[in-house]
């Protein structure tokens, strides 16, 4: 069976590294970034064409609309959906809560997702096959770190997406879970501070964050075929911080 993959918030280090980990000859991937797509862009020159890099600012209703328009009318139905994208993690007061900010990061987590899924997770349960997988976080789990407001507000929103949309599919075929990582350096902690990454390294039981290498591997099986009875899950990576 060839594999329509449509990955959002594909231009971020894990992206990257899910592309290259899960990519077969023959595999169709539609890769969403916005404004750092270069090296999708690339990848897509390796692929030969069969990477296809988008541009898109999920922030825009209207250039949602456009992407996926332009999915419905260039590419077979996704085969897999995985969902990355979030603005990056700002720590401030509740008392400064930025609501303009967070009418934004909403529209890039949840907004696009419910759109997305809507599009095509119903075409997925017609084929009778879909995997679908989310990004979260271990600030879900126990007592979350402190001035996180809108990142977890807006992760609690697709936790709750996934769960619904899992036991609304499970009879056609789609499984749908999430990963939830600990605190991953990567460039998505470009807007945090060095001893609150430092802190949440020692503060760890295997005295470091995670990596990008610790993550790929349960998203890959999470999507894969031998998961198939699996749905609804959430699988924590996180070297022991948060245990459910």
């Amino acid at each position: 069976m060839q594999k329509v993959y449509l990955i959002t918030g594909a231009s971020s280090d894990v992206g990257i590294a899910f592309i290259r980990r899960v990519y077969k000859q023959g595999d169709i991937v539609i890769a969403q970034g916005a404004g750092d797509i270069g090296a999708l862009q690339e990848l897509a020159n390796e692929s030969q064409g069969a990477i296809h890099a988008y541009d898109v600012d999920l922030t825009s209703t209207d250039a949602l609309d456009a992407f996926v328009k332009d999915i419905q009318a260039n590419y077979p139905t996704p085969t897999h959906f995985v969902h990355l994208p979030a603005l990056r993690v700002i720590n401030t007061k509740f008392k400064n809560f930025d609501e303009a900010r967070f009418a934004l990061d909403m529209n890039v987590q949840v907004n696009s997702a419910v759109r997305l899924c809507k599009t095509f997770v119903p075409q997925m349960a017609k084929t009778r096959y879909g995997r679908v997988l989310f990004m979260l976080t271990s600030y879900l789990v126990g007592v979350p770190p402190k001035n996180t407001a809108a990142y977890l507000m807006a992760k609690n929103a697709i936790a709750a997406l996934a769960k619904s949309l899992a036991i609304d599919y499970a009879s056609f075929g789609v499984t749908v879970n999430c990963v939830m990582p600990s605190m991953m350096e990567t460039k998505f902690l470009a807007d945090t501070s060095n001893l609150i990454v430092e802190a949440s390294a020692a503060d760890n039981p295997m005295k470091r964050n995670a990596r990008v290498e610790d993550v790929i591997p349960a998203m890959e099986f999470l999507i894969s075929d031998e998961a198939g009875f699996i749905t609804g899950v959430t699988l924590p990576i996180t070297g022991g911080s948060a245990i459910l």
